[in-house]
């Protein structure tokens, strides 16, 4: 269990920005036991925004981390920030995690449900016996499931976004091919171009034929002998600034833990809502639906959006 807490908060800096809700950041250290890799140590970094009685957990993508909105104390831009005028009402705290192994230092099969022993964990430390929600999208819709799951009695609900009880075969697939760019890259000593490569594939899956249609209908262009598309500037710029924020090692144990996540849904208990985007081809609304269906507790609903799977931010 728990060994350290270490905190941190900047200093309030504007007084045009004191009206932003407080934060603080912390880390506790964890004896963790992986559903596949045994027992492990590791470091748990966790933010929490505002100081309402209801907390609310939200967990994104593999590449979102515990700084879910701006706050006080942490001005920049969190992953979700396009949402933080709803999750902003004062009588929430807001709960947010970097993705255990997001740091490259566990090298180890990780598991959703990992992840969600790991939060369970981090609500004992800091004295939180039930959460009024837990929001999870993409990646964290699966920790949301596993939570529920596994943890019925510390949670009242979950909302649970582009998130299924397995991952697609046509989506493992994608991902499967996007290790082995992470692999070449490791091989030629090139590991950041190989996150970076990964990166730019996974955007493929990430958005939609309709949207690269409306932002990208350009003539090719001939730079240096070589031919590039109207997309190459949009999927270079993510797959570098990518490469600069995650590790080889990072990316494919996250990676992994979506295609090794399987669920049962007759686990879940609590009210489950669920929500699927008709454009997503990496958890198709069929999915997604089918799932709702066999959890007792769950509705669904379907959204329209040309965004795809990236449709929740």
């Amino acid at each position: 269990m728990k060994l350290t807490d270490r905190c941190n908060a900047e200093p309030s800096r504007s007084g045009a920005e004191r009206s932003l809700a407080r934060a603080h950041r912390g880390e506790i250290d964890l004896e963790l036991e992986l559903r596949h890799g045994g027992s492990a140590a590791i470091s748990l970094r966790y933010e929490m925004v505002g100081d309402g009685p209801k907390v609310l957990v939200a967990a994104g993508g593999i590449s979102a981390g515990r700084h879910l909105v701006s706050s006080e104390q942490f001005r920049g831009a969190g992953w979700w920030e396009a949402q933080a005028q709803s999750l902003g009402r004062r009588d929430l705290r807001l709960l947010s995690i970097d993705w255990v192994g997001a740091d490259g230092e566990l090298d180890l099969p990780i598991d959703a449900s990992d992840q969600a022993d790991a939060i369970a964990a981090l609500l004992d430390h800091l004295g939180i016996g039930r959460i009024s929600a837990f929001i999870g999208a993409s990646y964290g819709g699966m920790v949301a499931l596993q939570f529920a799951a596994r943890h019925q009695e510390r949670c009242n609900a979950i909302l649970v976004i582009s998130a299924a009880g397995a991952s697609h075969p046509f989506a493992s697939a994608c991902r499967s091919l996007q290790r082995r760019a992470l692999e070449l890259g490791e091989e030629s000593g090139e590991g950041r171009r190989g996150v970076a490569l990964a990166r730019a594939m996974a955007m493929l899956t990430y958005r939609t034929p309709d949207e690269f249609e409306h932002r990208f209908n350009f003539l090719p262009r001939i730079e240096e002998g070589r031919v590039r598309v109207g997309a190459d500037d949009y999927l270079d710029h993510h797959g570098r600034s990518h490469a600069e924020r995650m590790s080889a090692a990072a990316y494919r144990r996250l990676s992994e833990s979506i295609d090794l996540h399987r669920l049962d849904p007759g686990a879940i208990s609590v009210p489950a809502t669920l929500v699927a985007v008709d454009s997503d081809t990496l958890v198709p609304a069929k999915d997604v639906e089918a799932l709702a269906a066999a959890v007792p507790s769950a509705s669904f609903r379907l959204i329209a959006s040309r965004f795809g799977h990236d449709a929740f931010l």
